[in-house]
């Protein structure tokens, strides 16, 4: 059976997408830590991180960096943590989430509560600093 993120990377779900090439996509947690807070899949499903091909394992990594970069552009924050859990959905993932501090980065922190605009003018934000890299 196909994973939420499966069907979001391809449209059969609303995402507030931020990046999207032939391999990888990104959109904002609809359930943030904080504001900006991105999930980076790869396209191709597969549950385990570790179970990645090495090629597309870089390869994630360093779409998830291009688009950390661009967060770091239009989100105030030190900087992007990084966090692979990997066992809220069955897709490996990546989460890009604004930080000032190591306690920024705690998932037993109640989520923000952002309505869609909100959502929307981050995504708009963030894929802009991606298009001007």
């Amino acid at each position: 059976m196909e994973s939420v993120f499966s069907k979001i990377a391809k449209g059969e779900i609303p995402s507030y997408k931020v990046a999207e090439d032939e391999h990888y996509f990104a959109f904002l947690d609809i359930n943030p830590l904080a504001e900006g807070h991105t999930l980076v899949i790869p396209k191709k499903e597969t549950d385990y991180i570790f179970d990645i091909d090495e090629t597309e394992y870089a390869g994630l990594f360093l779409f998830a960096r291009k688009v950390a970069k661009a967060m770091c552009k239009v989100i105030p924050c030190e900087r992007i943590g990084v966090a692979v859990i990997g066992l809220e959905v069955a897709h490996a993932h990546i989460h890009l989430v604004p930080i000032r501090s190591i306690y920024d980065l705690d998932f037993k922190k109640p989520k923000l509560k952002l309505d869609a605009e909100k959502l929307k003018s981050i995504a708009e934000k963030i894929a802009g600093a991606m298009r001007d890299a």
